[in-house]
């Protein structure tokens, strides 16, 4: 966007400013770029980027007047769409176009008596063409595996992503690339959640998620999860208090001069280290 448009970095509601000087055209309303002199809107950027600028609608008249904005050619978002200006004052109307690609269309706005005014809209998508992204914040949950998306680059990207798991005893998960179904502009963030209903009732599973796009756009993130059914904590831990304490008399029962199982253990014995 031109530098002279001091565009506000956010859509603020309509401005209305103090009353436009006089001028020597007939009375009535005209639509024109805000700032400077400029005879059409003109506007550049990557591919994806959201460009802003600003329209002036001016009503020299006396009596107020009531226009409606749109795009022809161009998609337009307008801060606001129906705009009523008073006698003798100028609003201005702040909008966002996005770069996709070279294109042409104009700004028109239309009273209540049909008339209309436009300007030309000049569109071109410059500047590198860089995909990038990358996958964040893995993690496993009750309803799935929760990950974030995030683009880094200057071009819209459509993401395909893959999913594997390996569990204690091999893969527990294995999901070829897909498309998902989400369109992703340059600077934006997705939190996604990928289903999974098959999960292991005891395990203990890292997972790792491969997403790609268009252009070479490539990353990878994982994260490690555990799997215990409920209630079981107790009854594991349980079973490995028993199994230590087995193995705990077979050794002494195996040790020279030691008493043989179910016979007396002698008065007095030397700590032999097994338990420090």
């Amino acid at each position: 966007m031109p530098s002279a448009a001091r565009v506000a970095l956010c859509l603020p509601a309509l401005l209305l400013l103090t009353p436009a000087p006089a001028a020597s055209a007939a009375d009535g309303w005209s639509l024109a770029p805000t700032g400077g002199s400029r005879p059409a809107f003109y506007a550049e950027g990557p591919e994806g980027t959201v460009l802003r600028d600003t329209v002036s609608v001016t009503n020299r008249g006396g009596r107020a007047v009531t226009v409606r904005l749109y795009g022809t050619g161009v998609h337009v978002v307008f801060a606001a769409t129906r705009v009523r200006v008073p006698a003798r004052t100028r609003a201005e109307v702040p909008f966002t176009v996005t770069a996709s690609r070279d294109r042409t269309g104009e700004i028109v706005a239309r009273d209540a008596d049909g008339r209309s005014r436009s300007v030309p809209l000049r569109l071109r998508s410059g500047g590198p063409a860089l995909p990038a992204l990358t996958v964040e914040r893995v993690t496993v949950r009750a309803d799935g595996i929760a990950y974030e998306l995030v683009n880094r680059g200057t071009t819209v990207l459509a993401p395909r992503l893959a999913v594997h798991a390996d569990g204690l005893f091999g893969a527990v998960l294995d999901r070829p690339p897909r498309s998902l179904p989400v369109r992703l502009p340059p600077g934006r963030r997705l939190r996604l959640t990928e289903p999974w209903s098959g999960r292991p009732a005891l395990d203990a599973v890292d997972v790792r998620l491969t997403v790609t796009a268009a252009g070479g756009a490539r990353d990878s993130a994982a994260t490690r999860a555990r799997f215990v059914p409920r209630g079981a904590v107790p009854g594991a831990a349980g079973a490995v208090a028993a199994a230590g304490a087995l193995f705990a008399v077979r050794r002494r029962a195996r040790r020279p001069g030691g008493a043989a199982p179910g016979s007396p253990l002698p008065a007095r014995t030397e700590p032999t280290g097994a338990g420090t």
